[in-house]
């Protein structure tokens, strides 16, 4: 994304909403908070205030230039709004968040609704369990399981 794609959303370019916008559509993970976009600012050296980026991620979610999730935990993370669906999968242990496509659940998803006479409008699916990863930093022993 860039900032014509503010202009696009009805947002003027200022530079809080260029830069936070970089650093998402560079973020790696995909999911950032905002307090992990506000250092990724003071790394940079940007006088940009932690309020400042709550305020410009809540207009860059109402324009839909980004999505909020509510993972495991209580902080709200956002990724850029690439306009693909997708799903997730979280590590309780972790932490990681995986993204995934499925036709089939989309299909089945659909013929539920229709089934029970509904219309989806939007829907988020999002799965949590222990990844098997061998090299898990955050996997407890296995005696704790």
């Amino acid at each position: 994304m860039e900032s014509s794609d503010l202009r696009k959303a009805g947002l003027k370019v200022t530079l809080p909403r260029v830069k936070i916008l970089e650093i998402l559509g560079s973020a790696t993970p995909r999911h950032m908070s905002a307090e992990d976009i506000y250092k990724r600012l003071l790394e940079s050296n940007e006088d940009i205030g932690l309020a400042t980026v709550y305020r410009v991620l809540t207009q860059f979610e109402s324009v839909e230039l980004v999505t909020r999730h509510h993972f495991e935990g209580a902080t709200a993370v956002f990724e850029l709004n690439l306009g693909e669906h997708h799903d997730h999968i979280v590590c309780l242990d972790c932490g990681k968040v995986e993204e995934f496509m499925d036709a089939g659940i989309e299909d089945r998803q659909q013929a539920i609704a229709e089934r029970l006479q509904f219309e989806i409008k939007d829907h988020s699916l999002i799965l949590y369990g222990h990844c098997k990863r061998e090299n898990c930093p955050n996997r407890p022993a296995k005696s704790e399981r």
